[in-house]
C-alpha cells in the first residue's frame, strides 16, 4: 500500500508541475503533444513513427495504445557517464542499474525494469533480438540470475533513439518480454561525422574515466548508407570500503596509529600488513572494477526501390578486473621440519579478471509484393568470457608441493544465439474507420551455453583463492531450439478507438509448447482525454545458464557450491529440472492534455509471475544454523572439493518455487516553455511506484539435518528461499522513484538540471543463515547538472556532475553487542556500502566533455 508520505511526495510533485506548467526535459513520453515549436528541440515530440509495441505501420508515438517512452540522441548525450545502463537509469523511472556485483558479476553489471529480474526485459536492436551475456550473475541479491543483453556493449553515440515499451509483450516478441521491451534504433545517416572525448572521476574514491567515440556516416551508391561508430572507455577502480575486521583490534580500543574515528588496528597485524598499499585499508573488494572497453558498430542499408537490403552488427572487447577479499598472511602456509612457513608475509589481495569478446551480426531483406510487406532476416550473436584469477595462490598446492602460481586461467563462459525471422503484414479495407492490419510471422532460434574448464592448477583441490577454476565436472555445452509463429491484428473499428491483438505459439526443444496472447486498446474521447489498457500473458524459459551453471563460490571463511539446477547432484537433494515461468499482465492508463503543450500520462499495471525462477537460500553442510549431511554428499557427487580452512560450506541453486505479484503506477508529465529571446525550457516530471509481493512459496524437499545450537536432529522440508531471498524481491528496490528535469537552451548556451528522488529500500542480511538483520537505505535526493557552450557550429564544451551533492548509501552495520566486529552480512570489510543502493556506491561523478559534429 502506498503510504501517506509517498502520496504527499506525489501530490506535491504534480501540484508543482501543473502550477508552473513544468514538465519536459531530456526524455520524452511518446504521448507528448506534437504542438511544440519545432525549433525548440530536436527531441521526440510524439510525431515520430514508432516500431515497438505494434505491427501496424505509420503509428506515431502520440497515437500509441501502449505506454512507450522515446529517448532521442540529444537526450542520451546529456548524461555524463559514458555507459548506457547509467543513461537509462537517469532517464527512465522504472529502470534501475546494478551498483555492484559479486564475483565476476561485478565485471558485467546488469539492469532491470519495474523491479523484476533483468531476464524479464527483452532488448532489441533495430527490432531484432539482442543476444545475452555469458557471464551469469550467480551470487544473491536483486540482480541474481541475470544473463540478459549487456547494454554497456552498445555505444550511445551509435543510437538514433531508444523506444522503451513498459508493457508485457511476450505474445508479440516472444520469451523474456514480461516487464517490457527496450528497442535500440541505430543511426541511419548518409553523411556527417560526430563524437566526443570525455574525462571524469568520482569524488575522493577513484574511478578515473576516459572515453572517446566517433560516428561516421556516408552514402553507399545512390540509394544506400553506411554508419560506423567506434568507442573506447577506460574506467579505473573505485575504493569505498573501510578497514578489514581481521586486522582490527577486537577490544575496540583506538591504538596510537589509528586515525580519529577509525577502529583500532590490531598490533600484531600492524607489523605484518604495512607492505600492502593503502594500509590499514587493505581490503579493496567494495568498489568498481577496472575496465578497458572497446566497441565497434555499424548500420548499413541499400534501397533498390521495391526491395531494401540491410545489415548491422557490433564487436566488443572488454578487459576488466575486480578486487576480492584480501587474504591474511596465515592463509597460505607449509610446514617444513616442524617449522611453519608463510610465503606471503603481507597477505595478498586477489582479483578476478575477464577477457571478453562479443559480436553480433544481422542481415536482411524487406520490401513489398502485391501489398504484402515482408521482412526476412538472420541474426547471430556470441559472447565469450575467459576468466582468470590474478595475484592469488593455491593454498593446498603450496602446502603439498612448496610451489604455487600467482595467476590462474579458470576457464571460460560462452553463449550464442542464432535467430531467423520471417515477418509479413498487409492492410485491408474492411469498411471500418481505418484499415485492418494483419501481420504474421515465424521465428527459429537456437541457443547454446558452454563452460570450459580451467588450467588444472586452478582447480587443484580447493583451487585458487577467491575464485577456483572450473573443473571438468563443471564444464559442458548445452543447446536449445525454439520455434514460434504469431498472428497480430491491428484495427480502427470506429473513429477514436484503436485495438491491437496478438497470439503467439512457441515450441521449445526442452519444454514443449506454449501459447500466449495480448490485447491492447485505446479510446480517445477527445483531443484532451484518452483511455488505454492491456491484458496479456507471458512465458519465460529459464536461460541455459540458470539451468547448467556450475561453480564453487568462495570467501575467506566460506565455500558454497552453485549446483546446476538440472544436474544429478540437485536431484540427489530432491530438486527437479527448471520449468518455464508464466505471467499475466494487466494495465490501465490515461492520456490527458489539459492545456496546449502539456501532456500527462498515468498507467497502472499488475504483473503476476508463476513458477518464478529464483536463487535458493544457502543449504548448509557445515557452519549454518542447520546442517545437512546429504548436502555434503551432493557436493562430492558434483565433483567439487572445498577449502579445508573455511568454516561455512553448503550449496545454492536456481529453482522454481514462488509466485510473485508486482503492482505499480507510471506517471509522466511534459511541457515546453518558449521564452522567446530568453530561450526555451523543456520540462519533464516522471515517476514510478512499484511494489513486488511474494504471494506463494513452494515446499522444498525434505532433508534430515542437525541444528547447530542444540545438536538435535530434525527431518523437515527445507525452505526454498530464506528471508534474505524474499527481502531482495520485495524490498531491495525503492518502491518510489521520481525524476524531474529541465533542459534550457539560449543561443550557444544550454543547461540540463535533473533531480531524482529514490524512495527507501531495505534488505535482510545474516552472518550465519539463522539470524537476520535489516539493512535500510533512506529516501534520497540525487541531483545532476550539465552546462554546455557551443564554441563554433562544430564544437561544444560540456561540464557537469552526476550526483552533484556526493550522496552515498549507508554502510553495513556490526551485529549488536559484538566483541569481534562481526558484520551483519558475515563479511570482513568494515564500513562497506550497502551494494543494493539504487543510486550507486561511489557518490558524485564529475566530468568534462568536448563534443564535435561535421
Amino acid at each position: 500500500m502506498i503510504n501517506s508520505k509517498t502520496i504527499s511526495y506525489g501530490a506535491l510533485a504534480v501540484a508543482c508541475l501543473v502550477g508552473s506548467h513544468a514538465a519536459h526535459a531530456a526524455e520524452m513520453q511518446v504521448d507528448s503533444s506534437s504542438a511544440a515549436p519545432a525549433a525548440a528541440s530536436v527531441e521526440p515530440d510524439g510525431s515520430e513513427i514508432i516500431v515497438t509495441g505494434t505491427r501496424a505501420t505509420g503509428i506515431t508515438a502520440a497515437e500509441s495504445a501502449a505506454p512507450i517512452k522515446v529517448l532521442g540522441a540529444e537526450t542520451l548525450q546529456h548524461v555524463g557517464q559514458p555507459n548506457l545502463n547509467q543513461v537509462l537509469t537517469q532517464l527512465v523511472p522504472s529502470f534501475t542499474a546494478q551498483a555492484f556485483g559479486g564475483d565476476t558479476a561485478n565485471l558485467t553489471l546488469s539492469a532491470r525494469l519495474r523491479g523484476l529480474s533483468p531476464n524479464h526485459t527483452l532488448v532489441l536492436v533495430n527490432g531484432k533480438r539482442r543476444h545475452g551475456t555469458a557471464n551469469l550473475a550467480v551470487l544473491g541479491g536483486p540482480y541474481q540470475g541475470a544473463a540478459t543483453a549487456d547494454l554497456d556493449l552498445i555505444s550511445p553515440s551509435s543510437i538514433s533513439r531508444i523506444e522503451v515499451l513498459e508493457d508485457g509483450a511476450a505474445a508479440q516478441y516472444g520469451s523474456d518480454a514480461i516487464a517490457g521491451v527496450i528497442n535500440i534504433i541505430l543511426k541511419d545517416d548518409d553523411e556527417g561525422a560526430s563524437g566526443y572525448a570525455t574525462a571524469g572521476k568520482n569524488y575522493k574514491v577513484g574511478g578515473d574515466t576516459y572515453a572517446g567515440t566517433i560516428h561516421l556516416a556516408t552514402k553507399l551508391g545512390e540509394g544506400g548508407f553506411v554508419n560506423v561508430t567506434a568507442f573506447h572507455r577506460f574506467h579505473d577502480f573505485t575504493q569505498v570500503g573501510g578497514l578489514d575486521r581481521r586486522v582490527t583490534d577486537t577490544s575496540g580500543t583506538l591504538l596510537p596509529l589509528a586515525a580519529p574515528g577509525l577502529y583500532g588496528i590490531n598490533a600484531t597485524q600492524r607489523a605484518l600488513y604495512p607492505g600492502i598499499p593503502g594500509f590499514p585499508f587493505v581490503n579493496r573488494i567494495s568498489g568498481d572494477a577496472r575496465s578497458h572497453l572497446t566497441n565497434a558498430q555499424y548500420n548499413a542499408g541499400y534501397d533498390f526501390g521495391d526491395i531494401q537490403l540491410y545489415s548491422f552488427g557490433s564487436y566488443s572487447r572488454r578487459i576488466a578486473s575486480a578486487y576480492e577479499n584480501v587474504r591474511v598472511p596465515t592463509r597460505v602456509s607449509r610446514v617444513v621440519n616442524g617449522v611453519t612457513i608463510y610465503p606471503f608475509p603481507n597477505g595478498f589481495n586477489p582479483r578476478e579478471k575477464i577477457r571478453e569478446e562479443d559480436y553480433s551480426g544481422t542481415g536482411g531483406v524487406k520490401g513489398e509484393i502485391s501489398g504484402i510487406r515482408y521482412d526476412l532476416s538472420y541474426t547471430y550473436g556470441e559472447d565469450k568470457n575467459s576468466i582468470f584469477t590474478v595475484d592469488s595462490a593455491n593454498a593446498s598446492l603450496y602446502a603439498d608441493t612448496g610451489l604455487t602460481p600467482r595467476n590462474f586461467y579458470d576457464g571460460f563462459f560462452r553463449a550464442t544465439e542464432w535467430t531467423v525471422n520471417a515477418d509479413f503484414s498487409k492492410e485491408f479495407d474492411v469498411g471500418m474507420a481505418g484499415s485492418l492490419n494483419v501481420a504474421a510471422g515465424y521465428e527459429h532460434r537456437k541457443n547454446t551455453y558452454q563452460i570450459g574448464s580451467g588450467d588444472p592448477l586452478s582447480y587443484y583441490k580447493e583451487g585458487g583463492q577467491s575464485y577456483p577454476g572450473f573443473r571438468p565436472s563443471d564444464a559442458g555445452r548445452n543447446t536449445r531450439n525454439n520455434e514460434a509463429v504469431y498472428l497480430d491484428i491491428a484495427a480502427l473499428p470506429i473513429e477514436g478507438l484503436k485495438v491491437d491483438g496478438a497470439v503467439r505459439y512457441e515450441h521449445y526443444s526442452d519444454f514443449g509448447g506454449t501459447t500466449n496472447y495480448k490485447g491492447t486498446a485505446r479510446y480517445d474521447f477527445s483531443d484532451m482525454f484518452a483511455l488505454r489498457g492491456t491484458v496479456a500473458t507471458g512465458f519465460r524459459a529459464p536461460t541455459l545458464a540458470e539451468g547448467f551453471y556450475s561453480a564453487t563460490n568462495v570467501g575467506p571463511t566460506t565455500a558454497f557450491v552453485q549446483l546446476p539446477a538440472n544436474s544429478a547432484a540437485a536431484k540427489l537433494l530432491g530438486f527437479n529440472n527448471l520449468r518455464p515461468e508464466k505471467s499475466t499482465n494487466f494495465s490501465l492508463g490515461t492520456v490527458i492534455r489539459p492545456v496546449d503543450r502539456l501532456t500527462v500520462t498515468i498507467d497502472a499495471y499488475q504483473i503476476r509471475i508463476r513458477n518464478r525462477i529464483l536463487g535458493s537460500g544457502t543449504i548448509y553442510s557445515g557452519g549454518g544454523a542447520t546442517n545437512y549431511d546429504l548436502v555434503r554428499q551432493a557436493i562430492v557427487a558434483n565433483g567439487n572439493v572445498l577449502d579445508p580452512q573455511v568454516t561455512q560450506t553448503g550449496v545454492n541453486l536456481f529453482t522454481n518455487g514462488a509466485t510473485t505479484r508486482t503492482r505499480g503506477i507510471d506517471l509522466v508529465a511534459s511541457y515546453l516553455t518558449d521564452f522567446g529571446d530568453a530561450g526555451t525550457v523543456n520540462w519533464t516530471l516522471s515517476g514510478n511506484y512499484n511494489k513486488t509481493t511474494v504471494r506463494r512459496i513452494g515446499t522444498g524437499p525434505t532433508l534430515t539435518g542437525v541444528v547447530a545450537s542444540t545438536g538435535a536432529t530434525v527431518t523437515a522440508p527445507i525452505a526454498l528461499f530464506d528471508a534474505i531471498s524474499i527481502s531482495n524481491l520485495e524490498d531491495a528496490s525503492p518502491k518510489v522513484k521520481f525524476i524531474a528535469s529541465a533542459f534550457y537552451t539560449l543561443d550557444k548556451f544550454s543547461a540540463t538540471l535533473r533531480g531524482t528522488v529514490y524512495g527507501k529500500s531495505s534488505n535482510l542480511a545474516s552472518p550465519d543463515g539463522g539470524t537476520f538483520y535489516e539493512q535500510k537505505i533512506k529516501t534520497a535526493f540525487i541531483g545532476d547538472i550539465e552546462l554546455n557552450y557551443k564554441l563554433t557550429s562544430n564544437f561544444e564544451l560540456s561540464a557537469g556532475a552526476n550526483n552533484v551533492f556526493n550522496k552515498r548509501p549507508p554502510t553495513v552495520k556490526l551485529v549488536p553487542g559484538t566483541t569481534n566486529f562481526t558484520l551483519v552480512n558475515g563479511g570482513n570489510q568494515l564500513d562497506a556500502p550497502l551494494t543494493f543502493s539504487p543510486y550507486g556506491i561511489n557518490g558524485g561523478y564529475y566530468y568534462a566533455r568536448v563534443n564535435f559534429s561535421f
